[in-house]
C-alpha cells in the first residue's frame, strides 16, 4: 500500500514536468478557444479541428528542433531555408523529370542535407565563435540560395498518390500519417527532454554554458547535436510540406522561422536559454494555428492577420522577460 501511494505522486510530478510552466499559455489557448467558439458557428466542429491538425504540422515539426535550440540559449533564422532546400533535393532526386531514384532515396538526401546545414551552422557557432545570430543568418541565405539552384528557380510538381496520401488519408477516421508524425515527434523529444541526462544537460547549457562546461558537460558537441537536429527536422517539415501540396518550390518556408520562434516563445520558453520545454511549445503552436484559423473563419484580411500575430509575440516577448525580472 505504501509503495502504491507513493508512486501516484511520483507519476503526477513526472506528468506535471512535462508541461511545466505552461499554465499561461494554456489559458490562452483555452480562452481564445473559447472566443472563437462563441463567434463562428464552424469552428468548434470535428472537420475544422482536423483542419487546424494539419495545418500546424510542418510548424509542428520545426517547433520541435527550434525548441532545442532555443533551450541552449540559441537561435536558428535558417530553418524556412532549410526547409525550402531540403524539399528540393528530394524532388530532384525522386522526381522523374531528374535523378528518378525514387521518393525514399529523395527523402534520405533530403534529411542528409539538412543536417549538415544545421551542423555547419553549429560548428559557425562553436568553432568561429560566431553569434547564433549571424551564423544562422549566413545558413539562410546560403540554403535559400541552393535551393534556388537546384532547379533554377523552378518548382517541381507531381509525386507519387502514396506520398501524398500520407497527409490526405486519414486513419482510424482522424489521424493523417503527417499528423501522427509530429505527435510521435514531440513525444519522443518531450521526454528526452525530461528524462535523459543529455535533455537536463541542454537546460544547464541554456542556464550558463561556462559552468555547464566545468560540470563536465561536452557543451561544443551537444551544441553542434542540436543545431543538426534542428536541421534535420526543418527537411522533415519539408517532406510533409511536399506530400501536403504534391509539389516543391525554391520559395517555400518564407517567413516561416518566425512563425517556429514565435511559437516557442509563446509556449514559455526564454529567449536567454535554460527555460522552455516540448509541452508548451506545442501549445505554441496550437496557439499560432487556431489563431490563423479563426481569423479565417472570421474573414479577417491576412495582412491584418500579420499585425494580430505580431502583438502576440510581442506580447509573449514582454512576459518572458518581465518573468525573467521578476526572478
Amino acid at each position: 500500500m505504501k509503495a502504491g501511494t507513493g508512486a501516484q505522486p511520483a507519476t503526477g510530478a513526472k506528468l506535471s514536468a512535462l508541461f511545466a510552466g505552461t499554465m499561461g499559455p494554456l489559458i490562452g489557448l483555452v480562452l481564445l478557444c473559447l472566443a472563437l467558439t462563441l463567434t463562428t458557428d464552424t469552428f468548434l466542429t470535428v472537420r475544422n479541428i482536423l483542419n487546424v491538425l494539419d495545418q500546424i504540422t510542418v510548424l509542428g515539426i520545426m517547433a520541435i528542433g527550434m525548441t532545442l535550440v532555443i533551450l541552449i540559449g540559441g537561435i536558428d533564422l535558417s530553418v524556412g531555408s532549410v526547409l525550402a532546400l531540403a524539399s528540393m533535393v528530394m524532388g530532384f532526386v525522386a522526381h522523374p523529370d531528374f535523378l528518378n531514384l525514387g521518393v525514399p532515396a529523395g527523402v534520405v538526401a533530403a534529411l542528409l542535407v539538412a543536417g549538415l546545414c544545421g551542423l555547419v551552422s553549429g560548428l559557425l557557432v562553436t568553432v568561429t565563435k560566431l553569434p547564433p545570430f549571424i551564423a544562422t543568418l549566413a545558413m539562410m541565405s546560403v540554403a535559400r540560395g541552393l535551393a534556388n539552384m537546384i532547379t533554377d528557380g523552378s518548382q517541381i510538381v507531381g509525386f507519387p498518390d502514396w506520398f501524398t496520401n500520407l497527409s490526405i488519408i486519414r486513419h482510424f477516421g482522424f489521424l493523417s500519417v503527417t499528423v501522427g508524425l509530429m505527435i510521435v515527434l514531440a513525444i519522443v523529444f518531450a521526454i528526452f527532454l525530461n528524462y535523459r541526462a543529455t535533455g537536463r544537460s541542454l537546460y544547464a547549457i541554456g542556464g550558463s554554458a561556462e559552468v555547464a562546461r566545468l560540470s563536465g558537460i561536452p557543451v561544443k558537441s551537444l551544441t553542434n547535436w542540436v543545431y543538426a537536429i534542428c536541421g534535420v527536422l526543418a527537411g522533415l517539415a519539408g517532406i510533409v510540406l511536399a506530400a501536403r501540396l504534391d509539389s516543391v518550390q525554391p520559395s517555400s518556408g518564407l517567413g516561416y522561422e518566425l512563425d517556429t520562434i514565435a511559437a516557442v516563445v509563446i509556449g514559455g520558453a526564454s529567449l536567454s536559454g535554460g527555460v522552455g520545454s516540448i509541452g508548451g511549445t506545442t501549445i505554441g503552436v496550437l496557439i499560432i494555428g487556431v489563431l490563423r484559423n479563426g481569423l479565417n473563419l472570421l474573414g479577417v484580411s491576412p495582412f491584418i492577420q500579420q499585425v494580430v500575430i505580431g502583438v502576440v509575440i510581442a506580447l509573449a516577448v514582454a512576459t518572458d522577460t518581465w518573468r525573467r525580472r521578476a526572478q
